[in-house]
């Protein structure tokens, strides 16, 4: 499981200090697919993120007892002068993987043919996030952060990314950051609203799904 214990996070702005998260404690199990709920700049992507490692809490700790993705959404990891190719293989030498199976699981996911070598800096919103979805899904973590980029390209490479995340890792742990509702309603077990800095967690997402939208 990974476990938040009472995560504080704040932000230096000039000679001001901003609260964004305030003592929020969470828990994911194994097999848990959690939404996390609120409104922009609520500080979804700031939970994700620390979670993942990306960022570190001002106070508190997180504690990983199962392997953890970095933050899909975030692509703050991509060198862009690297072409993709390039970047698979940075990625498939961290985690130790071999890079010949990476390339052919990115090539085959992504379908951008060529453009995999090109540099990255180059690419469309788009093409980085089907490079990000493919990198991801190149390693086989016991929990995934997603951060509102679910569902991106055409309807063939959405059901590629549903089939990847719901029918072959649905064993594996999801924290979710998304706005979509009915999305929650149909594939998340679990909700977290996050408001005013403090996260309440709903085993009940409907009653969830409620506190948001009424936010």
């Amino acid at each position: 499981m990974i476990t938040c214990e009472n995560i504080h996070k704040e932000y230096r702005i000039g000679h001001a200090r901003k609260t964004v998260l305030r003592g929020v404690n969470l828990t994911i199990n194994r097999d848990d697919k959690i939404a996390l709920l609120g409104r922009n700049g609520a500080g979804k992507s700031t939970l994700i993120k620390l979670i993942g490692g990306v960022e570190m809490p001002t106070s508190g700790k997180v504690i990983r007892k199962m392997s953890c993705s970095w933050p899909l959404g975030f692509t703050g990891g991509f060198q862009g002068s690297m072409t993709g190719y390039d970047n698979a293989r940075f990625i498939a030498r961290i985690y130790d993987k071999p890079y010949v199976a990476m390339r052919e699981f990115v090539e085959e996911f992504t379908e951008l043919g060529n453009q995999l070598r090109m540099p990255v800096k180059n690419y469309s919103s788009g093409m980085r996030a089907r490079l990000a979805f493919a990198l991801t899904l190149a390693i086989d973590f016991e929990c995934y952060l997603i951060d509102e980029v679910i569902m991106v390209g055409d309807k063939n490479f959405q059901k590629k990314c549903h089939s990847e995340f719901f029918e072959k890792r649905k064993d594996k742990a999801l924290l979710l950051a998304s706005h979509s509702t009915d999305f929650v309603k149909n594939y998340c077990n679990r909700a977290v609203v996050i408001n005013g800095g403090h996260a309440t967690l709903y085993d009940n997402v409907a009653e969830g799904l409620d506190v948001y939208t009424k936010l």
